[in-house]
């Protein structure tokens, strides 16, 4: 597992799953003979993207960024169609740091989308689920939050009934922005889904931005590469330009949770990296 030490917060990769997903659908309108050189494709145009929960550990405190793909979540056509190929070993993963679900003391969630919330639940019986991280607070945005239990005809394939019903008691909201532990905070910003959320940590001269899927992946740093999967393409383009920059002038990590081959990486105020952290790929991959 990669680790990375931000300041006086350590970030450590768990393994939460893989799909491959059309790479046209992941860059947007942007051509594939420019996307396709930034991130490599199968003979399908499909693309790698992990679902790898991030623990954030500072303060005395064990967070998730995200909770991964879960297990036995999907049917076989939805396996087929999102292109899952790997379920979550998030248990496994935390065990080898002599963690359990029971340890995580909150989740922050940037949206909830089946890819990001499915590992917060699991089936015990036939349409039964009970919640996977019993002693945690779940964070996320007032508008995620409403849209996750009253999905649009759009939105109704991504937010599950299964993976919010169980945890609601443990759900805590915010609107524009909220502190967690001094220095870390999740901030609104909308774009990929209406209650989308990113989030901050700044300490001294350290800093992370994890945009969650604002910028996806690596290859999404073009500042106008947006998904065809976006809500509002437009303002996740807005919403990267003005955290990037942001970010630039701090010489701040990002980081990923659906990268397949970066965990995180350092850029200079000219958007030039200077330093990255690479993912361990496993032998049978």
């Amino acid at each position: 597992m990669e680790k990375l030490q931000v300041g006086r917060a350590t970030l450590t990769w768990l393994k939460g799953g893989v799909n491959f997903l059309d790479g046209g659908a992941m860059f947007g309108v942007v051509p594939k003979a420019l996307w396709g050189k930034k991130y490599p494709h199968n003979e399908k145009n499909q693309i790698e993207l992990r679902t790898d929960p991030i623990l954030l550990q500072v303060d005395g405190k064990n967070l998730l960024i995200e909770s991964g793909i879960g297990k036995d979540k999907f049917t076989d056509k939805q396996i087929r169609n999102f292109g899952v190929r790997e379920e979550s070993f998030l248990e496994e993963t935390l065990a080898e740091l002599d963690l359990t679900v029971d340890d995580i003391d909150a989740l922050l969630m940037t949206h909830l989308h089946f890819d990001h919330a499915s590992g917060l639940t699991k089936k015990i019986a036939e349409e039964v689920y009970e919640p996977v991280f019993k002693n945690a607070t779940i964070y996320t945005t007032a508008i995620e939050w409403n849209e996750m239990r009253n999905p649009n005809i759009r939105s109704v394939n991504t937010y599950w009934e299964s993976n919010w019903q169980p945890v609601e008691e443990q759900v805590e909201t915010f609107a524009e922005e909220i502190e967690i532990v001094k220095g870390l905070k999740m901030v609104y910003t909308g774009g990929h889904s209406d209650g989308h959320a990113i989030i901050i940590f700044e300490e001294a001269d350290d800093c992370f931005i994890h945009m969650a899927d604002l910028m996806p992946t690596h290859a999404h740093q073009n500042k106008l590469w947006a998904l065809a999967y976006d809500d509002y393409p437009v303002t996740s383009v807005h919403e990267k330009e003005s955290w990037m920059d942001y970010g630039y002038k701090r010489r701040a990590w990002y980081t990923f949770y659906h990268d397949a081959y970066y965990r995180a990486i350092k850029f200079n105020q000219n958007g030039e990296k200077v330093d990255e952290l690479e993912r361990v790929r496993y032998e049978y991959e």
